[in-house]
């Protein structure tokens, strides 16, 4: 088996819509700011411009671009840079288009340019999410957490570490 597998991060509806709407308000304050601003108070050019923009700019590093498999560990690609989880302790792994169905955002990012950070709902609890479309959930359940991924092909995804790490 080939282990260095990877995987597209297809947006959902949701976070195009989510992700065109935040762009629009975050483009739109300094545009407003530059054309009705009194440009020569800081505050106002701090608040008006420099923060809207920044928020759209951080943010965007941290979208979720794909993800890979490499040896035991799981690469999620961001902007410039990867998050990495070892799958070595994974317990359990399913398909779960429903997976992040009515969950709370306890930290993080809810829908501009990902899914990601702490989430809970009464079905998985506590859980971390790495995600673009929800409707593509995979459930990673190690001893002391559970993760949330959604690949552009689940079931292969599912298949592909079942392989690496033989559960």
């Amino acid at each position: 088996m080939n282990h260095n597998v990877s995987f597209k991060a297809p947006w959902g509806s949701a976070l195009k819509f989510i992700t065109a709407l935040c762009a629009i308000i975050l483009i739109g304050i300094p545009l407003i700011g530059i054309f009705t601003g009194q440009h020569k108070d800081r505050l106002w050019i701090l608040g008006m411009i420099v923060m809207p923009l920044s928020i759209l700019i951080i943010a965007s590093f941290f979208m979720i671009r794909g993800y890979a498999l490499s040896g035991d560990t799981l690469l999620i690609h961001r902007l410039g840079w990867e998050s990495k989880l070892n799958v070595r302790d994974l317990v359990s792994i399913e398909v779960d288009p429903e997976a992040m169905s009515r969950s709370i955002r306890t930290w993080g990012n809810g829908g501009l340019f990902c899914f990601a950070g702490l989430f809970r709902n009464k079905k998985l609890g506590s859980y971390r999410a790495f995600a673009t479309d929800p409707k593509r959930a995979v459930v990673l359940k190690f001893p002391n957490r559970t993760i949330v991924v959604t690949p552009d092909k689940p079931e292969v995804f599912l298949e592909s570490i079942k392989g690496l790490i033989n559960i």
